[in-house]
């Protein structure tokens, strides 16, 4: 039987999703829903999707539907989460889940309570080189820091979505949540558990619309290990994950976000390095995740867990109160 997938919020990451859709076994896109018609029929038709529609009620309520790909403006995940879950709909959601920790677990809480699948769409987690990066992690022993990069020069333009406050735009939530997400995971796989965060300092310059338009972050896990990260719209950087180590250090090379290429580095031994190309664009492996999840009647994903998002909000709203960024829609 084939996957029906439905799709609301048919922009730039949604058409990479509908392209990935060809490369996972038994997926195909059954549904559509924009707010502008138009947009979402020529998104449909691109597509192959059968149907298209700017009722979210009406797409939830197409049993082609069998599972929710959301690709709104991070400001409108949380209503089509709630609206998805409430109709049993499973749901693979852009990151970041929603723009607070508090939203975030409502949200976990209710997907608990509906018994409904509920997963934020981290792709690079899923990606086949950090496979081999989690293999290395042994080699390079205890790990003692992490630095990463992920910086892009944007002409400031307050009508686009990135700089746009009531849509929450931003560095944090577009560019930093990889920093902060991936940073969880080898800390996840280096330590067992990635150890509780013991202090938190954050920088940012801002746009002129009052988002974050470059943030400069440094988290402390004790023992002297932190993990340090820059992203921003104003500027560029190498884009790469570095792990150090005591016995060596590990590179995920440029863009380590959507990494294929890996490098481990240890003094007087030969550089070693991984290779391993996406079978499409790397959406492919989150949605074959959560397929593969829905279908043996999971809740969650191990690899993207919701302890995993409700932490990495929390880092976020820290990160928030320090630099001072506040949106229209954020509670009083």
């Amino acid at each position: 039987m084939s996957f029906g997938w439905g799709l609301v919020g048919p922009g730039r990451i949604a058409h990479k999703f509908a392209d990935a859709l060809r490369g996972v076994p038994g997926a195909r896109l059954a549904a559509v829903q924009g707010r502008d018609l138009p947009r979402a029929q020529a998104f449909a038709g691109r597509w192959g999707a059968a149907s298209a529609t700017a009722d979210l009620a009406a797409m939830l309520a197409d049993p082609a539907v069998h599972g929710v790909y959301i690709a709104t403006p991070h400001a409108f995940h949380a209503a089509a989460i709630r609206a998805c879950l409430l109709a049993g709909k499973p749901v693979l959601c852009e990151k970041p889940l929603v723009t607070d920790a508090a939203t975030a677990g409502e949200l976990i809480k209710l997907a608990q309570q509906q018994r409904v699948f509920l997963m934020e769409a981290v792709w690079t987690r899923l990606l086949p080189v950090y496979t081999q990066v989690a293999q290395w992690l042994p080699t390079i022993g205890r790990v003692t820091a992490l630095q990463s990069s992920m910086c892009f020069a944007i002409d400031f333009d307050a009508g686009s979505r990135v700089f746009d406050p009531a849509q929450a735009g931003g560095a944090l939530f577009d560019l930093g949540i990889y920093n902060l997400t991936m940073t969880r995971w080898i800390l996840s796989k280096a330590c067992g558990e990635c150890p509780p965060l013991q202090g938190l300092h954050a920088c940012a310059r801002m746009a002129p619309t009052g988002v974050d338009r470059h943030l400069a972050a440094s988290l402390d896990f004790g023992n002297g290990l932190a993990s340090q990260f820059v992203c921003g719209f104003d500027g560029s950087a190498d884009n790469s994950l570095r792990v150090h180590g005591e016995h060596g250090s590990i590179e995920v090379k440029a863009p380590f976000w959507a990494a294929m290429d890996a490098l481990l580095i240890q003094p007087d031994a030969a550089t070693v390095q991984t290779s391993a190309a996406h079978a499409v664009n790397g959406l492919e492996y989150e949605i074959a995740e959560a397929q593969a999840c829905i279908g043996a009647g999971l809740l969650q994903s191990p690899a993207v867990t919701h302890a995993d998002t409700l932490a990495t909000a929390e880092w976020m709203d820290r990160i928030r109160a320090q630099i001072g960024l506040r949106y229209p829609f954020d509670p009083v």
